[in-house]
């Protein structure tokens, strides 16, 4: 099973990407990231990011299944959950994609995200 955890719900990833994660992980569950305060110290990264992993090792417990995290967010949070992830011994992954970028001038551009693959953080 993958849990999202990410500001991209799964529902509107592109198929490829949903296909990939059906199939290398099975069910995918949407967790959503949270919202990190730029004024929190690192007191509150902990803190925060305890409240998630509980909330990562409940949806595992609840649905029975050996689980993969893809986290997709905010760095130093991300950093401090990925630790505690794989003190647990659970796999996390991050999206890769191809940025496609055209300069529409006036200072504007266009830019595309293709997903390509999902790759393990350690």
């Amino acid at each position: 099973m993958l849990i999202n955890l990410s500001n991209h719900p799964y529902s509107q990833w592109g198929n490829a990407q949903q296909q990939v994660a059906i199939t290398q992980f099975g069910k995918c569950i949407d967790l959503p990231f949270p919202a990190v305060d730029a004024e929190g110290d690192e007191n509150y990264i902990d803190s925060l990011t305890d409240e998630y992993l509980e909330k990562v090792l409940l949806l595992s417990k609840e649905n029975n299944q050996t689980i993969t995290v893809h986290v997709m967010g905010e760095m130093t949070f991300t950093f401090a959950l990925l630790a505690k992830l794989k003190a647990q011994n659970i796999a996390a992954v991050a999206s890769t994609s191809e940025r496609k970028s055209i300069d529409l001038g006036n200072g504007q551009k266009s830019v595309e995200f293709n997903f390509v693959r999902f790759r393990s953080y350690y």
